[in-house]
């Protein structure tokens, strides 16, 4: 299990902040595996791992870089 102290929960307007997407390009890389799911947190909300919106933005760059950071 992930250090809780490294990551907290996100909303979608803080995912699309961070990562340039907006909603429906989230849930449209959703869809095909290319974004992390949400966690559900109730019957009406949910949130992402920020550790793993962390990761997919790291992956970003590695693929557009060749590696270089």
């Amino acid at each position: 299990m992930q250090n809780f102290q490294q990551t907290r929960f996100l909303r979608r307007p803080e995912v699309s902040t961070m990562t340039g997407l907006s909603r429906s390009s989230i849930y449209a890389k959703m869809d095909t595996g290319a974004f992390p799911k949400p966690i559900k947190l109730s019957e009406r909300s949910v949130a992402w791992l920020s550790s793993e919106v962390a990761s997919w933005i790291e992956n970003r760059v590695t693929a557009t870089r060749g590696g270089v950071q």
